[in-house]
This record gives C-alpha cells, structure tokens and sequence, in this order.
C-alpha cells in the first residue's frame, strides 16, 4: 500500500490527539472539546488526502491546499506536544517544592494560552476542510503502484560484470542439494534494487547447462501483492507456453498445476517477490511439491525476510559491481560501447559519477543514458556534483525503481527512513542513533504503553536493515547490531521522498547565514562546522530564540567552555549532542528546564567537570553518553532516573563510579564503560542496577573486577564483554550465582593476564555464544562448555587447545 507523506503525518497526529491529548486536558472541557473537534475534522480530511496527492501536480490550487494542510497539521502536533510538556513541567513544579500560588498561576497562563492556540487552529482546519469540497476529492484507501513485468529473455553480450555470479548460481542450479529427498530446492536471490538480481538470473536460467537439466523451465513476474491464486494462474500461463486460465476457479487451478508439474523435474523462478507472510508461501509451496526430486525454485527479492519464509538453501546475496565494470558499463551507454573514444577530460569525472553509484548498475546506466553521446564538460560536471534524486529521471531509471521499496514500506517505516535523509552520507551511524532520532521525532509510539518504545525501535531499524536500506553492517558478539552506513542510492532515495519537508529538519554543512532567521517549522539542525569561540554563545542564544519547536540539535565541535543558559528556552527538544566539544566544562542548570530531553551526548568533552546539580529533574532523559572528569548523580525525588535506560562513559577521567548515584539507576538496560584508564573498582551499588541487561567494559587498565560485591546482584544480564583489562586473571566469582539462569552472550578479549575459566561457568545453562581472544595465557576452560554452547570461537590463546 503507498501512502503519501502528509497521510502519514496526519495518521500519526491523530494517533497523538487520540492518545495524548486527551489525558494531559483533564478537567478543562473547553479544551477537550476544541481537541475533539479537531480529531473528527483531521480524520475526514485525511480521507481525501491520497486523491488530493495525486492532483499535486497538475493543480497548482491543490498544491496550495495540501501545503496549507501540512502546515495546519504540524501545529496540531505542536499543540499536542505543548500538552504533554505542560503536564510534564506541572511535576517538575511540584518535586521542586515551588509554591502552590506560583503553581497555579504558571498552570493556568500556560493553559488559558495553549486553549487559545487549540481554537485557532481549529478554525483554521475548519476552514481548509471546507475548502476541499471545490475539488471534488473522492475518498482513497491507498495509491496503485505500477509495476513493470518482467521476462526471461537476456543478450548476454550486453552483461558487465556478471560472469562470477551466473557461474556460481548455475552451479546452484545443475548440482545436487540435501533438501532433495523434499522434492523442490528453493534458491533466494537477494539485494537492494536495480542492483541486477532479475539479469544474473536471466543469464543462468538461459545457459545451455540449466536447460538440458530441466524438464520444464517457467518464469513468473510476481511483483504485485503476492496472491496465491495469481501466481499460480501465472506459473500455469508459463508451463504451458500462455494458454489462459483466468476463467478456472482455484480448486480447479490446483488440480491442473498438478497435471503440468507431475513426473517433471522444473526449474521456477519467480522474480521479484515482496511477500514476508510465510503463510502465503507455505500454501503455494504446497502447490509445488508434485514434482520429481531435483526440482528447483529461484526466488529473487529485495527482502531479507522473504528470503527467510521461502529458503531451503543459503540465500544468494548479490553484491555490486566492481568500479572497473561500473566504470565499462557507464562508457557503454554513454557512448555507442565501452571500447569508443573517451575525451581524456572526460574520463576522470566519469570515475567520479561511478563512485556515487555504489556498485548498482541500473544507477550507472542511468546516469550514463542521461550523458549519451554528450561530450559537453558542464553537463558531465552537473551530473558529477548533484545529488541522483535532483536529477530528472525516465520511469524505468533507478530512483523510480527503488521507490518501489519504499513504497512497499509498512506504513509505520516510512517516517523513519525518510529521515535519514537527515543523517550524513557515507558515515559509519550507531545503531541507536537511529532509534533516538526516530524517537524525538515522535515517530514511535508504543499502544498502550506495553513496550519499550526503544525496543520498538530496534523492531523498525531491523525490518529496515533486512530491506538494504542499510550497509556496511557492524555487528556485535551477540548480534547486536552497533553501526552502519547508509547507501549513497538509499540516502538519494530518503532525500526524494522526504520532499519538502525536509525544510523542517536543517543540516548546515558550512557556517550559518546571516543573520540567522529561524522558523517555527524547524524540528531539527545539525551543525557539521566549527565557529570560532567568540560567536559560539551568540550562535547558541540565536538557535534557541529563533527555532522554538527544535526536538533535535546537533552542534559538535563547540569551542566555548560553558553552554549558555538560553539552551534551557528549548523546551521542545528531546535530542541534544555537543559531543567533540572539548574544552565545554560545565552545563547551566538551565538545561534542567528541559523536561523532554531524553538523549544527551557529551561524548569527547574531555574538559567536562560533571553534570549540573538538577540533572535528576530531567525525568525523560533515557539516553546518556559521558566523557567528564567527575560524574555525579544526586537522587532530588523518587523520579529522578526512573527513564535512564542507556548509560555510555567513554574516557572518563575518575577512580570510581558514584556509589550512591548508581543506587537510582534501577532502569537503566545497558551500561558501557570504555577506556576509563584510572577507574579501580566497581562499587558495590551496582547490583542495584536490576533492570541491566548488557554490561561492556573495554580498556579499563586500572579495572580490578574481583574487589567488592558490584556485580553480585546483576540477575538479568543477558550479554557480558570483558575487554582489555589487563588486571582480569579470572572470571569474577560474583557472577556464579546470580547471572547463571540468564546470562546468554560472553565475550572476554585482549586480557594479558587472564588464565583460567572455573568449572562452574558450565552451570550457564542459557549461554549461546562464548568468545575468547588474545588471551595469551588461558591455559583452562573446561570441556563441558564446548559441548553444551552452540557457538564457541577461540582465537589468539596459544597454550588452550
């Protein structure tokens, strides 16, 4: 289903008004019924939105109207959001001990003043609703999208750079398989679009080999929502050289495949499949199964998770082109072939066109068709320094196929890709950058509070890996993803649909305009510059009072050493990274003012003194990375750190962890410390920290684990890494009792002194995966941990065998 940017939008906003709104009005009824009329207004209009898109571009008065709706909705969410912050601040008021008048009197000014705004954007929906009915918009579930079939015919003289991959699926293809006695192999084929998964598979299934292995050769274009009943009509319209059987119901389908498929051995490729509902599959595989051993099944896609439900062999995952073949096949269609002359000047911006490609050839043939035949240097250099999505593109061009992906996104992604468009190109992202970013946005939302909008998170940053929007993936010991990159192509694609609105979300990747004019429409800036100390504080001040609704800032490299306390106007903001701003020393207290904070970054401040004395009163802070020299966490009432869930201190410059502060950190999931060169110990407070679930240490030289009780109380950590600490000779004794029913993933690494593991490590029933490197002395570990963890990687210990 495609829906258009502004649907989702307005899906979402309502799901606010619905969810949110309602609880944080309470007894004012002139505001509940204003929020009220509101949701009944959004949701008429939201049903003609889709037939409105489609009109966009050809009625200009259209365009002005879906403009003026995108407006009108933002400041919903504005509103909404205005809400959630009022009732937010009203128990920060209260834990503060500040008087019961001056409560009042800021609880009913803020009110009276958010009622007003209710109202008046209400009118003003009013009055767009009743706009749209000179347009006679009719009422649209989704959008069509139109697919190109596919066919089985390929020249291979004009294939670059397939050879490798044709011989290795053949070999696929023509050998025998284990899953054979079953009676039907199933081959994925997979990758991101346009990248010539449909082509290397034309190759084989026309090679001489493959033919003379099969009896029976079919090719099906599925592409449309996957139908059992449509894909079996279409595999039958294959096998029997295109006699129809659109007029046989399914029974008698079935019985007639049967007939066709009976006493042969096939080869069915089935291109282009979307479907992830292993129920759709099982019962057209149960269709398929009335063969001879040795058929094979062929199914290429750009979803991992289809690849999964219809496997029975590792699924064949395709990589791009070297540059040299990209480089081959973009003179190839620039020029008549790949062998004609190429002006000398010429040539070194076509390297650089290629580069941008990422190995995906549909990209360097579109590229090279726009620049056929032109020997005109500007017009090479134009393509050279534009972004694929600004450049004007044929339907069968590679933008327009790979919106196929992202209008095959389940609806609740869509958001959250488009905005990666925010992030940079070519840059290795933390994974939880990701779900952060996603989270201040308000794009998660969890129903009814029964998850963990992080976890809910993660779920959406999976599903969006498995469809290639993602490369370059680091993974962790125990799966956990911890990086990657985004596709050039990919990164184009969230530019392109993100459209206009990307002018909410500001990436300024040289120094500011001036002066610097803000807009109520901003939600994000990211500052990829340094300024000089002198206007640091000035260029601060002029963010907070010109861009009010900013939910994400990212200012890196700041040279001052105090922030200014304007910082604190920015009541909105949920995301705030200074990380790399090393001389920064102190935060103004003002930062305590921001009562959705909920991600702080002050990772590479070296200079960094420690948190200011009312950080406890951010109680929507869930995420904290720390460089500081002294860390304190003063506990001012019972909801101070009840969010906290990620805990990050990188190179940080003290002894011990505050013993009394980590009493108040019972949420916190995941706890990381990396190179702390002078931490000793850990206090015995840790084991108050109940709800950890991974806990990271890596470079702590001074770190002696077997001192004091910290690690005793630990009883649901699932993922344990111990890394270059050289004071670590044995597995701490702590751990015996309290992490053997859970503990799942073990890593201990680069421990010159570590020598043994004790016997009862064998007790950790629910330990999957153990891995143990550069441990030069281990010299025990006892046998029954071989037998019972299913994965046990040893590298680097000479003297265990």
């Amino acid at each position: 289903m495609a829906e258009t940017f502004l649907f989702l939008i307005t899906e979402s906003v309502l799901s606010k008004v619905t969810s949110h709104a309602l609880n944080h009005i309470g007894t004012a009824s002139n505001i509940k019924t204003e929020v009220t009329k509101l949701h009944n207004t959004l949701s008429t209009i939201r049903a003609v939105i889709l037939d409105a898109d489609e009109q966009r571009s050809d009625n200009h008065e259209v365009r002005d109207w879906l403009d003026k709706l995108k407006d009108a909705v933002y400041d919903i969410d504005d509103v909404i959001d205005d809400l959630s912050t009022q009732a937010l601040q009203r128990d920060a008021d209260f834990r503060n001990g500040i008087s019961i008048l001056k409560k009042a009197t800021r609880f009913f000014s803020t009110r009276f003043k958010i009622g007003r705004r209710v109202e008046a954007v209400r009118k003003r929906l009013d009055e767009i609703a009743a706009d749209r009915n000179k347009f006679h918009f009719t009422e649209k579930r989704h959008l069509s999208i139109p697919v190109e079939q596919t066919h089985s015919y390929v020249r291979p003289s004009d294939i670059i750079g397939r050879d490798d991959d044709k011989e290795q699926i053949v070999q696929l293809l023509v050998m025998s398989s284990n899953d054979e006695e079953e009676g039907v192999s199933v081959i994925p084929i997979v990758g991101i679009g346009g990248l010539g998964k449909t082509t290397v598979v034309k190759l084989a299934y026309n090679d001489d080999r493959v033919i003379q292995s099969f009896d029976l050769g079919m090719w099906v274009s599925v592409s449309e929502e996957f139908s059992v009943a449509k894909v079996v009509e279409k595999i039958l319209k294959s096998a029997t050289g295109g006699e129809s059987f659109a007029h046989l119901d399914m029974d008698q389908m079935q019985i007639r495949l049967a007939e066709v498929l009976s006493d042969k051995k096939y080869l069915l490729v089935l291109d282009d499949v979307w479907n992830e509902d292993r129920n759709k599959w099982m019962d057209l595989r149960e269709l398929l199964m009335n063969c001879c051993s040795g058929s094979k099944i062929i199914v290429t896609t750009r979803s991992k998770n289809a690849a999964a439900i219809t496997s029975t062999m590792p699924p064949y995952n395709l990589s791009g082109l070297s540059d040299e073949d990209c480089l081959s096949l973009f003179l190839k269609c620039a020029f008549r072939n790949s062998d004609e002359y190429c002006p000398p000047n010429l040539l070194p911006i076509g390297k650089e066109i290629v580069k941008k490609c990422g190995g995906v050839p549909l990209a360097v043939k579109t590229l090279g068709s726009l620049l056929y035949m032109n020997t005109d240097e500007q017009e090479w250099l134009y393509i050279k320094e534009n972004d694929i999505w600004e450049i004007d593109q044929k339907q069968t061009d590679i933008l327009p196929l790979l919106k196929l992906s992202y209008e095959r996104l389940p609806s609740y992604l869509k958001q959250c890709f488009a905005y990666c468009s925010m992030l940079p190109k070519g840059l290795e992202i933390p994974r939880e950058v990701f779900i952060n970013l996603w989270i201040a946005q308000g794009f998660i939302h969890s129903i009814n509070g029964t998850r963990q909008v992080e976890d809910i998170g993660n779920q959406y940053f999976n599903e969006l890996l498995s469809r290639f929007c993602f490369q370059e993936v680091v993974e962790a010991f125990d799966g956990e993803i911890l990086a990657c990159k985004i596709h050039n192509l990919v990164h184009d694609l969230a530019q392109s649909v993100a459209g206009p609105d990307r002018a909410r979300h500001i990436y300024l990747h040289e120094s500011p305009p001036k002066p610097l004019t803000g807009s109520k429409k901003v939600r994000s800036l990211r500052c990829a510059f340094k300024i000089k100390p002198s206007k640091d504080e000035a260029f601060i001040t002029a963010i907070a009072r010109s861009f009010k609704r900013l939910r994400v800032l990212i200012l890196n490299s700041l040279e001052l050493e105090e922030l200014p306390s304007s910082i604190g106007e920015l009541r909105p903001l949920r995301y705030l990274d200074l990380s790399q701003s090393s001389n920064i020393k102190i935060l103004p207290n003002s930062i305590c003012k921001l009562v959705n904070l909920q991600t702080l970054n002050l990772i590479n401040c070296e200079s960094f003194q420690g948190l200011p004395r009312n950080f406890g009163d951010l109680i929507s802070m869930k995420t904290l990375y720390l460089t500081c020299q002294e860390m304190s966490l003063r506990k001012r009432d019972p909801k101070s750190f009840v969010s906290l869930q990620f805990l990050l201190l990188y190179n940080c410059d003290f002894v011990q962890l505050p013993s009394e502060g980590l009493r108040h950190l019972t949420s916190v999931r995941v706890l990381r410390i990396y190179d702390c060169p002078r931490l000793a110990s850990l206090p015995n407070s840790m084991k108050c920290l109940s709800s950890l679930e991974k806990l990271w240490i890596w470079n702590c030289e001074e770190l002696d684990l077997c001192e004091g009780d910290g690690l005793k109380g630990l009883n649901g950590l699932r993922s344990l890494l111990l890394m270059g600490l050289p004071k670590l000779d044995d597995f701490p004794v702590q751990l015996r009792e309290n992490v053997s029913k859970s503990l799942q993933f073990l890593r201990v690494a680069n421990c010159a002194n570590f020598t043994e593991f004790p016997e009862w490590i064998t007790s950790f029933t629910l330990l999957q995966r153990l891995y143990i490197e550069d441990c030069p002395n281990l010299v025990f570990l006892p046998n029954g941990v071989r037998r019972n963890v299913s994965k046990v990687h040893i590298s680097g210990c000479p003297k265990i065998l």
